[in-house]
């Protein structure tokens, strides 16, 4: 039996009271102080693990200065912290022993737009992407770009210089920051802006810190110029942290900002910022060329760059692979398509920006002539995308290829610690050749892709930090690649900051360290904000790579097997799109709705690792222990579970905080589609309850949700009951005792009564079999899930009567139970002898060569998921079946009425399937109809989540987000559809609209040759 896990305690504990006298102090943000929040936090997207003391939430600049406050009080100057963004950095930049001060969850605030002034005024917990959606309707944006924009806070932005794809023409974040608020270890709170020689003097006379910070920065960028000329390299990637070479603006005014942006909080707090912005490009095309090289594509991009192109990318054939298997590529394949004479080895993404649509054609003509004609014809070819849809499906590719490379199989996998070297671009070729023979000597294999025109390429050589004989690899390579960078020119930080890679700064700036150190101290004076990180106001020393405790180290305990046999859990390598802002967005839905990063598929796989941490160090075998648990004796089990259920020892057991993360989580499966490294919380969320409710009590509703697929039928023949108890409000009060609400009624329509009554029969082996060969080829079963053959039977029929119309011969399934719900809440073992059963029914229909066709995408989807290994039989999605018979359908369309469709598909569709809603658009443009996408994240119910009373405000919460806009914006004239079940369930809850099935709109309007 699973027993109580002790947490790890923190490696440093606060003085006592600390965070209680942040509240006296009247604190107002979020203190967190769990093990789940610490272990959560441990982690960034390096190789690293350190876990904080606790965790605090600012709302406002006032929260960090009472932070600044206590911490200044002499009980609690033992303490440091580090100021956190989106948690994604690649060289631990944030990560802590201390307390980590996150601005990311309240301090989200657009404060101003000034679109005449072309300036924005935000909160530092504010997100790139956040902020260029308000500023769209101004035709403004935010210029630099990174490929974590979509969960890039401004604060981590300026917090490491952040820049990417597009820095030649746009520059570095530091290029577009106007002023920072900030605010000091002794609670100073100011404003950073350029000043002239007045305004200098006035604040370099001041007998405070303040005061005291300008001049020594001043002094120094005085003293100091000929070195600093000489040792700060001339890159457009020209430095991360502690910027000395511009202090003095071309104007001449100071500009303390240089030094504040890419200081990775060692210097200060940010609170605010004012941002320049600027136009967005009216016209964009990408040239996509394809190399059967990469160091031919590496070598033909300073070519392209001497065309005077925006921007240059660079991939190589590993990301490309990976990109291949990703849910982008269905929208991008035809950008790239397979030579027949050679395979691409490697490609260049070409961007031409322009004002109008002439110009743009003319600079395209330009590039591809050169690209057509003499020493330039080195590539296999290109394409060119035009149009905002497919220019930022392809970036989205580019985007992914930091989280693509993690998506691996085994424990040996591309990790970062030298992935943002810079040289200048002309050496960019030789460098890479050297850097690819160094890791080709050690025998490793890698990714690579960049930003060749800035001189910058991403490299990940893949690693197992588990064993010995690698870890000494990170040494051996960081080392050679530092010496290697420092002979073409460059840097080892070109764009993701120093971090832990602070330890080779005294080496690069030999005798300027000195006044790094004098500029730490005049901010920083008791070395509190992020210690150890680019410099020490003392001779203390720097971090060393190899001083800060790995990942692999919590892996090795687990091992390999058990890490493999959990979904990827404790291979999430921390590149956190699952972050992502955007309600629209599918994953993550319980994140979006709380803003809580224990609620997020990077979150719970974290916890998931360490409480795999915690059994195998007690040496428990997790898939053992599932074995036992479904062979034991249910009355003895039954005592044992109410016995740790009340035993008050066990109330600090670290699983019920892992049970916690894992109750927010809607098991719609997006994580499994959009996680570049395929993380699947519900996957791992079923093992990990089968264990936990081995141990402890059950809710009671999940006796009652597990048996819902039996039950059904039964609660069919006692509909007037059943309707007067969840439409009433003593019956929904009663429902609710047992943890279920919002349950639907059984409408007075019977869908077993009416396919008898037309003739449909039922799906048996024996029945096909009785047809010809021929006739099973017009043959179609539709797979009807329990949900929506007893609260929906109106799409069972409607998928039936359009059947008949194409001259199709339809069955209906028998009653069975998918088992998704049983799934869903970690009854595996009964799950595993239902989908048993139910696959041998579905494999033996199959055999007669009749096509299978789901109705639900939830349900459907369960077929190709959770029955993986079960079931080998394809049962098609409604729009799969619709395409494969396009011919016959289209043959009964009519002339449509001008009316507005909108199809609202299912998050576990739209990211399982995502060619789905091309194919819905491809059948309703066979009818003469222009069907859009509603842009929708998580209706919020996701099967029985919704249903469920302590879930009820998130669903409800989700709702709001993205569902509520659309249908409220809906006129007369517009069709809204939606494909899931559960979606259709939550609307008529709330708004008490009904909104068809697409298959039911599509069977009227050829009932009645016209939309309805």
């Amino acid at each position: 039996m699973i027993p109580r896990l002790q947490p790890k305690a923190p490696i440093l504990l606060p003085p006592a009271g600390f965070f209680q006298r942040l509240i006296e102090a009247r604190f107002t943000g979020d203190i967190e102080a769990s093990a789940a929040g610490r272990t959560v936090f441990s982690t960034d997207n390096s190789i690293y693990q350190v876990e904080p003391t606790g965790i605090l939430f600012p709302r406002g600049v006032e929260d960090l200065q009472v932070v600044a406050a206590v911490l200044s009080e002499p009980a609690f100057r033992g303490i440091s912290i580090a100021p956190r963004g989106g948690g994604t950095g690649t060289n631990g930049q944030s990560l802590t022993s201390g307390v980590v001060v996150d601005c990311s969850r309240h301090m989200t605030s657009i404060l101003e737009i000034d679109p005449v002034r072309r300036v924005a005024r935000v909160q530092a917990g504010v997100v790139k992407d956040q902020l260029n959606r308000a500023l769209k309707p101004y035709g403004l944006f935010f210029a630099p770009e990174l490929s974590t924009s979509n969960r890039a806070t401004v604060g981590g932005m300026i917090s490491t210089d952040a820049c990417g794809q597009g820095s030649c023409l746009y520059g570095k974040t530091s290029n577009h920051v106007l002023g920072l608020r900030i605010v000091l270890t002794d609670g100073s709170d100011f404003w950073s802006r350029p000043l002239d020689a007045a305004a200098f003097e006035e604040i370099a006379t001041r007998e405070d810190r303040v005061g005291e910070v300008y001049r020594t920065v001043d002094r120094i960028a005085r003293e100091k110029h000929e070195r600093i000329v000489e040792i700060f390299p001339k890159l457009n990637r020209y430095m991360t942290g502690y910027d000395l070479a511009h202090i003095r603006r071309s104007d001449g005014r100071f500009d303390l900002n240089a030094v504040l942006c890419g200081s990775e909080g060692t210097l200060a707090m940010i609170a605010e910022a004012e941002l320049n912005l600027l136009p967005i490009p009216a016209h964009a095309a990408l040239i996509n060329i394809r190399y059967g090289d990469f160091n031919t594509a590496l070598e033909d991009a300073r070519n392209l760059v001497a065309l005077n192109v925006a921007s240059v990318e660079t991939v190589d054939e590993k990301v490309l692979g990976l990109a291949k298997g990703d849910i982008v590529w269905t929208g991008i394949a035809r950008f790239f398509p397979d030579d027949p004479d050679s395979a691409t080895n490697g490609i260049n993404i070409a961007e031409v920006l322009a004002d109008d649509e002439e110009e743009l054609e003319r600079q395209l003509a330009e590039v591809t002539a050169a690209l057509d004609t003499g020493a330039n014809a080195r590539h296999a070819g290109y394409t060119i995308a035009r149009g905002h849809a497919d220019v930022e499906a392809i970036w989205s590719m580019r985007k992914r290829a930091v989280g693509l490379l993690g998506n691996v199989e085994g424990p040996v996998r591309p990790v970062a610690f030298v992935e943002d070297t810079a040289v200048p671009p002309e050496n960019l070729a030789p460098y890479i050749r050297e850097f690819r023979a160094l890791l080709d000597s050690a025998g490793l294999s890698y990714g690579m892709f960049g930003h060749v025109d800035a001189g910058v390429l991403h490299v990940r050589p893949a690693l197992d930090l588990t064993r010995d004989d690698h870890i000494r690899l990170v040494r051996d390579i960081s080392d050679a690649v530092v010496a290697l960078t420092r002979k073409y020119g460059g840097v080892l930080w070109g764009e993701h900051g120093k971090g832990v890679r602070s330890e080779y700064v005294p080496e690069f700036f030999g005798d300027l360290y000195p006044s790094l150190q004098e500029i730490k101290r005049a901010f920083d004076p008791e070395n509190r904000l992020n210690p150890g990180k680019i410099a020490t106001p003392s001779a203390e020393g720097l971090t060393k790579i190899d001083d800060v405790p790995l990942r692999g180290d919590t892996d090795r305990i687990i091992g390999n097997e058990i890490r493999s046999a959990f979904d990827n859990a404790a291979y999430c390598n921390g590149n956190g799109a699952c972050f992502d802002f955007d309600e629209t967005s599918p994953m993550c839905p319980s994140y979006k709705a709380t803003r809580d990063r224990r609620f997020s598929p990077k979150g719970r796989a974290a916890l998931m690792r360490e409480w795999l941490r915690l059994l195998a160090e007690k040496g428990i075998d997790p898939r053992q222990e599932a074995m036992r648990l479904r062979r034991s004796i249910p009355v003895a089990s039954m005592a044992r579970r109410a016995f740790n259920s009340l035993n008050p020892a066990n109330r600090d057991d670290f699983s019920h905080e892992v049970r916690a993360a894992m109750d927010t989580c809607l098991a719609c499966k997006a994580c499994a589609g959009q996680c570049p490294v395929k993380v699947s919380v519900p996957a791992f969320r079923s093992k990990f309850l089968e264990l936990y409710y081995g141990r402890y009590l059950r809710p009671l509703k999940d006796p009652l949700v597990a048996a819902i697929e039996t039950t059904l039928p039964l609660v069919r023949r006692i509909r007037p009951a059943y309707n007067l108890i969840v439409g009433t409000r003593a019956g929904r009060t009663m429902m609710r005792m047992t943890g279920l609400t919002s349950l639907p009624r059984l409408p007075q329509i019977s869908l077993a009564s009416e396919v008898a009554r037309l003739g449909v029969p039922l799906a048996t082996a024996q029945t096909i079999e009785a047809v010809s060969r021929e006739a099973r080829q017009r043959s179609v079963v539709f797979v009807a899930d329990a949900f929506t053959a007893h609260f929906d039977p109106d799409v069972a029929l409607a998928a039936i009567r359009l059947a008949r119309k194409m001259g199709l011969t339809p069955f209906l399934a028998a009653s069975h139970v998918n088992g998704k719900a049983l799934h869903v809440h970690g009854y595996l073992g009964r799950f595993e002898a239902a989908a048993e059963q139910t696959a041998r029914y579905l494999q033996r229909l199959d055999e007669t060569g009749v096509a299978l066709v789901g109705l639900d995408p939830s349900m459907t989807l369960a077929f190709r998921s959770e029955y993986k290994g079960i079931l080998k039989a394809n049962v098609m999605l409604p729009q799969e079946w619709l395409i494969a018979n396009l011919g016959r359908l289209a043959a009964l369309a009519s002339a449509a009425e001008a009316k507005s469709f909108r199809l609202m598909a299912h998050c576990t569709e739209r990211t399982n399937a995502p060619a789905s809603v091309a194919q819905w658009q491809k059948i309703f443009s066979s009818l003469g109809i222009d069907l859009q996408a509603a842009q929708t994240g998580c209706c919020g119910m996701a099967g029985t989540f919704g249903h469920e009373a302590r879930n009820r405000p998130i669903s409800e919460r989700l709702y709001a987000m993205s569902w509520k806009p659309e249908l409220d914006a809906a006129g007369e004239a517009d069709i809204l559809m939606a494909t899931g079940y559960s979606c259709r369930a939550q609307v008529k809850e709330i708004d008490g609209k009904r909104i068809p099935h697409p298959l039911q709109i599509i069977d009227r309007m050829i009932t009645h040759k016209q939309p309805i």
